[in-house]
């Protein structure tokens, strides 16, 4: 979401009305310490110490000046218990989480999220606002983002770097926005820490300046940029069959 609001509706204009986070009872799980392979197993204790994940991104959307509804992507090992488990925890962050079941039942399946969506978005009760300004220094605004966003305490980053930086902003990019990389499975830059941690810091490796697209690229910890691969790549299953025909292409 901060890459939506800080570069994408910066650069756009845009002003959005509501913010939708998906969520699933299987991600608070691992959150909460499950192992994948038992996630299809009832543990309401799991899903509750794995909720401040979500409540994090709750908050961070929030503090775009946004509304928030949660909407809650039902697999079909859900308990009801994992599930209100969930919108507890939601309706205690001051937000609402609906369940929706889109895969199983179509339209119909996500018929009460979408007339919450549009009953928000009629209230006009958004404020919405990046969480930094165009001048704010760059490295000023990767720490904003660090502490804001990830909850670090601190960026580290080596004074070539910082120079780098510097270069930029004396050539006329400064007030371009800052597009942070790293891993998609923990606040931090360790994919293995989950839940909501506080109080680490954000290593930088590299920065980059992709100056035609309109932002700066900042690369922390390991992680591997575009074009990147799952651990399967879709080409592995793509063939011709004894017919001349291609399969495996969905």
């Amino acid at each position: 979401a901060e890459k939506f609001f800080d570069i994408k509706c910066r650069k756009a204009g845009l002003a959005p009305s509501v913010a939708v986070i998906v969520a699933t009872v299987r991600a608070m799980k691992m959150n909460g310490g499950v192992a994948k392979a038992d996630l299809g197993s009832e543990n309401v204790s799991a899903v509750q110490q794995g909720c401040p994940n979500l409540g994090r991104h709750i908050e961070n959307v929030k503090g775009f000046g946004v509304p928030v509804l949660v909407a809650i992507n039902h697999f079909h090992s859900d308990t009801d218990a994992e599930v209100q488990a969930v919108k507890d925890y939601v309706a205690e962050q001051g937000a609402e989480a609906i369940l929706c079941r889109h895969w199983a039942d179509g339209s119909k399946g996500v018929t009460e999220l979408a007339t919450r969506v549009a009953e928000l978005a009629d209230a006009d009760q958004a404020q919405f606002a990046p969480i930094y300004p165009d001048e704010m220094p760059l490295f000023e605004k990767i720490q904003t983002v660090a502490r804001r966003i990830y909850r670090a305490d601190d960026v580290l980053a080596d004074d070539k770097i910082r120079a780098q930086l510097k270069d930029w902003e004396d050539a006329g990019y400064g007030n371009l926005p800052i597009c942070m990389a790293k891993t998609q499975y923990s606040f931090t830059t360790d994919p293995t820490r989950r839940g909501a941690p506080t109080g680490h810091s954000v290593p930088v490796r590299e920065v980059r300046l992709s100056a035609g697209a309109g932002f700066i690229v900042v690369i922390c910890g390991e992680i591997m940029t575009m074009p990147g691969l799952p651990r399967k790549p879709a080409a592995e299953s793509i063939r011709f069959n004894d017919e001349g025909l291609i399969e495996g292409l969905f």
